[in-house]
């Protein structure tokens, strides 16, 4: 007859079964808030630039010179 009871860890399994399921608890929360931040970063992305932002990085890039840059602020604001 075999004796189960015998085994080092077998009183310890408890602990084990709890930790397995800690981090599984844990493993879906980090997904789930990882989810929540992609999409509050696609909705951020079409909505934070300005007209005049857009402009002003277009300037210091160097795309249009100092002139273009008042003619179209005077446009945009």
């Amino acid at each position: 007859m075999m004796d189960f009871g015998s085994s080092p860890f077998m009183g310890f399994g408890w602990i084990f079964m709890l930790l397995w399921w800690a981090l599984i608890v844990v493993g879906v929360i980090a997904f789930i808030r990882w989810i929540a931040d992609q999409s509050r970063d696609t909705r951020n992305h079409n909505h934070e630039k300005s007209p005049l932002d857009i402009l002003k990085e277009r300037y210091v890039k160097g795309e249009i010179d100092k002139r273009e840059f008042e003619e179209k602020k005077k446009d945009v604001t």
